[in-house]
């Protein structure tokens, strides 16, 4: 069983959300909370898999919360909840440590599809998905060759540099396999060990270091 923080400041909000979890064999709500710091107490409690984080709650906000469970809890993920009519709050959610987000209009089969994933390892929404929103609120280095081993990552390779470009492009682990003529555990060994020296969690983080670093601008490839 996949165990389940609810985090909304609204108790409507919550019952929905455990009545849906009960849909699912594999899900359980193993607690709920109100606000940001409610959040970090229940999950030193429950011990939680998986954190649904509301960003906009009161007193400590779900960005501070999200930083606060992953630093305290590195094995809890946390999956963001918000509007994209408020993109830097899901950037920050994401630079603080969550796994990846949803809109709070998202299907009931695809929150909890999201789950799954996160609770896998894995980034909610496909890279593709968020190169506009990471363009937006994400200063990018100046342009570069693509294949030059950027200044702000000296730690990388060549091979490297090029992982996280077509992880950055939206790819999943087997297209890359297939663009790189390699076999499907190659490239997933290369993903976790670039994960490794890069520091991130997932692929989502590893979108804002590629912004970030000038290995992809916005509308570049």
């Amino acid at each position: 069983m996949i165990k389940v923080l609810l985090v909304d400041d609204h108790a409507v909000v919550r019952a929905g959300l455990r009545l849906l979890l009960e849909t699912a064999p594999d899900l359980v709500a193993v607690g709920e909370a109100a606000d940001g710091a409610q959040a970090v107490r229940q999950s030193h409690a429950v011990r939680p898999d998986v954190v649904l984080m509301d960003l906009h709650l009161p007193g400590m906000d779900g960005v501070a919360a999200t930083a606060r469970i992953v630093a305290e809890l590195p094995e809890a993920k946390v999956l963001a909840l918000s509007t994209f009519d408020l993109e830097e709050h899901v950037v920050a959610a994401l630079r603080a440590g969550a796994s990846g987000f949803l809109p709070k209009d998202v299907s009931p089969e695809e929150l909890i599809e999201g789950i799954r994933i996160v609770h896998r390892g894995e980034a909610v929404v496909a890279p593709r998905l968020l190169l506009g929103l990471i363009g937006t609120f994400v200063r990018p280095a100046p342009a570069r060759t693509v294949m030059r081993v950027p200044e702000a990552l000296p730690e990388l390779g060549e091979r490297d540099v090029q992982v996280l470009l077509l992880i950055a492009r939206g790819l999943s682990n087997q297209e890359m396999a297939e663009e790189l003529g390699l076999a499907l555990s190659t490239v997933k060994n290369r993903v976790s060990e670039l994960f490794a020296r890069l520091g991130v969690r997932d692929r989502a983080q590893a979108v804002i270091l590629a912004y970030e670093s000038g290995v992809v601008t916005p509308g570049g490839r």
